[in-house]
């Protein structure tokens, strides 16, 4: 979300949750991408904003209520407000249970991979329109293609990008896989690990494909863990995921925490050819550690009282969507 909109969002989710009767006078931005979650203060809910020309929450509303009523591992709307989506000053709000996180060494790979394995036996039960994966390829064609909206992409690199897209589309769509709804970006970025187990969010990528897909998302560890995965297919969809994040990186309105290392550093992966590594090694900094989902903001208080630190997580977001 640009910053002139920051406080003007940060607003928007209070003043909702106050005219619901919930108590607010303290919030702290938990994530700033495409859109903005926060977490109010002292009611303890998870607010989603979005600007209304550039969201698709009551789908994710949507699909999040028939997800829950699979069993599939998401995570909640708050049962304090009414499960559907507000609108103010030019923002679209919705409003989602708040859980404490739990530290990152009781995530086991195994424990991953199961909870990825019911949220897509739960996707199975549905009949949801969404766009196929292509859709996605697509978008990450037109930037590359257009010097003008990647303007500091070297040819060479261009030709790459280009062409690996291409061709991994291709050879994907060649091997006529079983496809399903998906969700799109399952990496750690859009999984919360709380007491009651890993909880999926951030369905606003939802598309249709093979659940390899999905799998070129998450950490090697999780998706050698991850039953009947295709090992092929799995190769192929890795170097596409590769490609489209490249992609999204080399947008100079891309917001991603050392956006630039993290482009350069996805081309060198992409060079050599196959087999390509996972998405997490390649976005993983030279000291071992991940860059963190959120940019950090100056929370909103309407007492004003002394910022307090923005809060842990262990999740990164290596792709374009926000959590």
């Amino acid at each position: 979300m640009q910053p002139s909109e920051i406080q003007r969002a940060l607003a928007a989710a209070m003043s909702i949750a106050s005219a619901l009767g919930l108590p607010v006078d303290d919030v702290i931005v938990l994530h700033d991408s495409n859109k903005l979650t926060a977490r109010l203060l002292p009611c303890d809910i998870v607010a989603r904003v979005a600007p209304v020309a550039h969201q698709v929450a009551q789908f994710e509303i949507g699909l999040a209520r028939r997800l829950a009523e699979t069993q599939s591992p998401v995570a909640a709307l708050d049962p304090r407000a009414e499960p559907r989506v507000y609108e103010r000053d030019g923002f679209v709000v919705t409003l989602w249970t708040y859980y404490k996180p739990v530290a990152p060494r009781e995530v086991s790979p195994a424990g991953y991979a199961n909870a990825l394995e019911r949220l897509h036996a739960g996707m199975r039960q549905l009949d949801v329109r969404t766009p196929h994966f292509t859709d996605r390829v697509e978008e990450a064609q037109r930037l590359v293609e257009s010097s003008n909206l990647t303007p500091d992409l070297a040819d060479a690199d261009r030709e790459l990008l280009i062409t690996t897209l291409r061709s991994r589309r291709r050879a994907i769509g060649d091997r006529g896989g079983a496809e399903q709804l998906l969700h799109g970006e399952p990496h750690p970025g859009n999984v919360l690990s709380t007491k009651s187990g890993l909880l999926f969010i951030d369905f606003e990528t939802c598309c249709r494909g093979p659940v390899e897909f999905d799998l070129a998302h998450v950490p090697e560890d999780v998706s050698e863990r991850y039953a009947a995965a295709d090992e092929d297919l799995l190769i192929e969809c890795r170097g596409l995921v590769l490609a489209m994040v490249a992609a999204w990186r080399w947008d100079p309105g891309d917001q991603f925490p050392d956006r630039q290392r993290a482009a350069r550093a996805l081309l060198s992966a992409l060079r050599p050819g196959p087999p390509w590594p996972p998405l997490d090694v390649v976005m993983r900094r030279p000291d071992g550690s991940l860059p963190s989902p959120a940019t950090k903001r100056p929370a909103m208080r309407a007492t004003h009282r002394r910022d307090r630190p923005r809060e842990p997580s262990w999740v990164c977001n290596p792709d374009r969507g926000g959590a």
